[in-house]
């Protein structure tokens, strides 16, 4: 029987499962109330990125009005994140004007919903260097771009986020069977947990007349007990948690400072850290 290495180690995600799936969304439309209860419906997360000084205009996509805006989102398990205040390109301006149009933003998002928003999608995925520098100052935790991976890597780099795909592309269909058909711990070496990231926006559904294609999708992949449903909030707070892990100088001992649970594999076995645990790893045997 293969063992791995001894000093392997694998991040699970929380119940010890090796994949997730996130979605995000933008613009703060109308269709992403039906997007919302198809999530719902499959028991799947979302993170809606919006802009508040473009509230009501019905010409650009049928935007919703700041009240029914807050409304459908406000009380929900998805996640609101930033957009910039008038969706604007935030590598084509002076830096001090987009740190204005994102602190702006975040201001907004956070009094209205009552919680911390430091998440964010670049509109337009314009970003430079010096604005992601500045953004990273500002208090954002990660920003999404436009580019796809068509992977299932987790990011490294928060700050120019790549999503696996945009669900318009012709590949979809292609990465949700291989999303859900294999899994990590079937590979040889390259054990990496995977990461499932759709992106878009609603009214595409509506523009295109297709709202079966993100129906199919969720309840596929809602269906799967051994997929973490997470919003991209989430998913950068369980890695943030799971890089705090502190081993002992053999690596057979973990202490988790964070505040949640953390799952690791080591030697083929998944072993839960709670929040100020410190956990011995089964012995080794030869």
């Amino acid at each position: 029987m293969f063992i791995q290495m001894y000093h392997e180690r694998y991040m699970r995600f929380p119940e010890g499962k090796e994949k997730a799936v996130t979605f995000s969304y933008d613009d703060g439309v109308a269709a992403d109330k039906k997007l919302i209860a198809i999530l719902d419906k499959y028991g799947l997360k979302g993170t809606f990125n919006l802009n508040n000084l473009l509230f009501d205009v019905q010409s650009w996509h049928n935007r919703m009005n700041e009240e029914d805006t807050i409304n459908t989102y406000l009380g929900t398990e998805h996640e609101v994140a930033l957009h910039g205040a008038r969706h604007m390109f935030l590598g084509k301006v002076p830096v001090p004007l987009a740190i204005k149009e994102v602190a702006d933003n975040r201001a907004y998002l956070e009094e209205k919903f009552g919680r911390i928003v430091d998440g964010m999608a670049y509109a337009y995925s314009g970003v430079n260097d010096e604005t992601a520098s500045a953004l990273k100052a500002l208090g954002v935790k990660y920003a999404r771009t436009t580019v796809s991976t068509h992977s299932f890597a987790l990011p490294t780099d928060w700050l120019h986020l790549n999503p696996t795909v945009h669900h318009t592309e012709p590949c979809l269909k292609e990465l949700t069977d291989k999303f859900l058909a294999g899994k990590p711990s079937d590979e040889f070496k390259h054990r990496e947990p995977w990461l499932y990231y759709v992106w878009g926006h609603a009214y595409e559904f509506d523009d295109n007349d297709n709202w079966d294609v993100i129906e199919d999708l969720c309840r596929r992949v809602g269906a799967d007990k051994n997929v973490w449903a997470a919003t991209n909030g989430d998913i950068y707070d369980y890695v943030k948690c799971y890089e705090s892990l502190v081993y002992s100088l053999d690596g057979e001992r973990v202490y988790n400072p964070s505040h949640r649970p953390v799952w690791v594999e080591i030697r083929a076995k998944t072993y839960r850290i709670g929040s100020g645990e410190t956990v011995l790893f089964d012995t080794v045997r030869d």
